[in-house]
């Protein structure tokens, strides 16, 4: 087995880096026959429906190297690929990561982020079971999630007459984003590091994501801002959603508010349309509400978002991150 040069700057082989990475991330769970070590994983069969997704982190479009450290970076892919598990009402049952590593990465920097990514994969719940490693000029990681669901909850099926439940907080993330974009990277002020800590180390919500079927009617993970994934259900539904400007106010953490004024920007704009979130937003009748689920708004007759404010004003909502947009 070939082994890697070490020291500042080693290169690490192909095959140094497999066995490195099968070290830390193999280990067996639920579900899982076959882990690391093989040309393929195998999983037994799950009881209901395999729910599956992806989710690219690439250098440079979805982060930079001094922004976040790569443990950081391996647990950030892994939580941000399960969040889609989560908003289907999925269990998370395995997962696979391809790597493409440029030049220079040393068998340390590699080692942080499987470890990254092994810790990740504990809190959720689920189990690494392979993936791939290439050459390229820029850092990323891809990750394929693999879950299962008796009664998988899709953004198609609010119903006029439903609640609009948040799960999670808003604005953090985005505010955390904005920091590090004014080369903020390590601020003294507990807020700031709060904001901060929210972008460089998301949760997937996947265990409140369990209480969503046989409850809610639509759900979806907020990604790409608050307004434009309330936008996703709206149009799949047919509906539209009322985001009550009191309701999500209250919500809104000091620190997003200290952040906000750091940033001379509007604290609810942040909420809305941030992004990075990995909150759960979910619709569904008030009977049903699940337990840590706020009301932030309804369900009514028509299309598109819009805002609720004082005297029953509305504003129509748009914009959100558009990936194509910012590439």
């Amino acid at each position: 087995m070939p082994r890697s040069r070490k020291g500042r700057g080693a290169q690490l082989t192909e095959f140094a880096a497999i066995e490195l990475l099968a070290k830390q991330l193999a280990q067996r769970g639920p579900g899982v026959h076959l882990g690391i070590g093989d040309d393929a994983a195998l999983l037994e069969r799950v009881a209901g429906k395999l729910v599956l997704s992806v989710d690219p982190s690439v250098e440079h479009t979805h982060f930079k190297r001094q922004w976040l450290t790569l443990e950081q970076l391996g647990a950030k892919s892994l939580q941000c690929a399960a969040s889609d598990l989560a908003a289907m009402g999925a269990r998370a049952v395995a997962a696979l990561s391809a790597l493409v590593l440029p030049k220079g990465v040393t068998e340390k920097e590699l080692r942080a982020m499987g470890r990254g990514q092994a810790k990740a994969a504990r809190s959720i719940g689920c189990v690494v079971v392979g993936g791939n490693i290439a050459s390229g000029r820029d850092l990323s990681l891809t990750i394929t999630v693999i879950g299962s669901a008796e009664r998988p909850v899709g953004r198609k099926g609010a119903k006029t007459g439903d609640q609009l439940w948040l799960f999670g907080d808003v604005g953090l993330a985005g505010a955390g984003l904005r920091l590090l974009q004014r080369g903020k990277l390590r601020p003294r002020s507990p807020a700031l590091l709060r904001c901060l800590e929210a972008w460089r180390a998301p949760k997937a919500l996947v265990r409140e994501g369990l209480l969503l079927p046989g409850r809610a009617t639509a759900a979806i993970d907020v990604s790409d801002g608050l307004a434009a994934d309330a936008g996703h259900i709206a149009r799949a539904s047919a509906r539209r959603l009322v985001i009550q400007e009191r309701l999500l106010a209250r919500l809104l953490r000091d620190e997003l508010r200290k952040a906000a004024e750091v940033l001379g920007v509007n604290p609810l704009d942040l909420a809305l349309r941030g992004g990075e979130d990995y909150a759960l937003l979910a619709t569904g009748p008030a009977e049903r509400k699940p337990r840590g689920a706020r009301v932030i708004g309804r369900v009514e007759q028509g299309g598109g978002v819009v805002l609720e404010g004082a005297g029953r004003r509305a504003v129509e909502l748009t914009g959100g991150f558009d990936h194509l947009a910012e590439a």
